[in-house]
């Protein structure tokens, strides 16, 4: 059956006005049956969000809208295609008792969800690692170089799969190699195959399932989805559920890249 785990919404602060109708209709035309709508979840209470529009998630104030209209949009479409009530929750070292207490809050309601890292700290400094770039290569200078970078990012997932937050804790692990999203943007070979593998066999120990997201091939510094291929064919062997998420922030975006990676991974 052809779903679409990971796509964003008109509430997404940094994102597009698209409705979630343009959304809905592109997937049913596209012969998609199932979907699953995961909006940036609010950011901890106490968290200071470190871009500089503080757009990272989205405002709790609307999450309440959120949920009621896409309860009336499964109704409406029950018929069509499956709709699934998400949220991306971003894992934060430090902030897991403030995630904890939110998904306990709001968990209940929902149908899916994704636990992904885009937070890194570093002293008493945390960084959006995919905004830029510039911020990208800036911490990694800050940390020590890329490949100690890396090292943080997959030690900071692998906390996220071990993390206790309680009954509602997302399933499915977000892009685990979104580290590579500005890898062309410097001049080292990182061989982090090992570090990869290691977050995939944690992920079958403690059963989560596998975004397996397609943005990075559109991304002009990263060329590749999230994790690339080979390690796709790792989870399958893993036996690991493998979820294809398009990460659209755009109903343009939706489904982006799906047919040429079901030809070459079957998922």
């Amino acid at each position: 059956m052809m779903r679409d785990g990971h796509i964003h919404t008109p509430f997404c602060p940094h994102g597009s006005t698209d409705s979630f109708e343009e959304y809905i209709d592109k997937a049913i035309e596209s012969g998609f049956k199932e979907i699953s709508f995961t909006e940036h979840a609010p950011l901890p209470d106490g968290f200071i969000d470190p871009t500089p529009d503080k757009d990272s998630g989205m405002d709790k104030a609307y999450l309440k809208d959120y949920i009621h209209q896409l309860k009336r949009l499964k109704e409406r479409y029950q018929s069509k295609i499956i709709i699934n009530i998400g949220l991306e929750v971003d894992y934060i070292i430090g902030f897991e008792n403030q995630t904890r207490h939110f998904l306990n809050e709001f968990g209940p309601f929902l149908d899916d969800a994704i636990l992904s890292v885009h937070f890194l700290k570093a002293a008493d400094e945390y960084v959006c690692i995919d905004f830029s770039d510039k911020v990208y290569l800036q911490f990694a200078n800050k940390v020590g170089g890329i490949a100690p970078m890396y090292e943080l990012y997959y030690e900071t997932v692998k906390k996220s799969i071990l993390a206790d937050l309680g009954p509602y804790k997302p399933t499915r692990i977000g892009h685990p190699t979104l580290i590579h999203k500005f890898q062309l943007a410097h001049s080292e070979q990182i061989d982090d195959s090992l570090r990869i593998k290691e977050v995939l066999t944690l992920m079958k120990q403690y059963h989560y399932e596998l975004d397996f997201n397609s943005a990075g091939i559109s991304k002009p510094f990263c060329k590749e989805p999230y994790p690339p291929l080979p390690f796709v064919q790792f989870a399958k062997e893993l036996n690991i559920p493998i979820i294809f998420g398009s990460d659209a922030h755009t109903a343009q975006d939706l489904h982006q890249h799906h047919e040429a990676l079901q030809q070459k991974i079957i998922f």
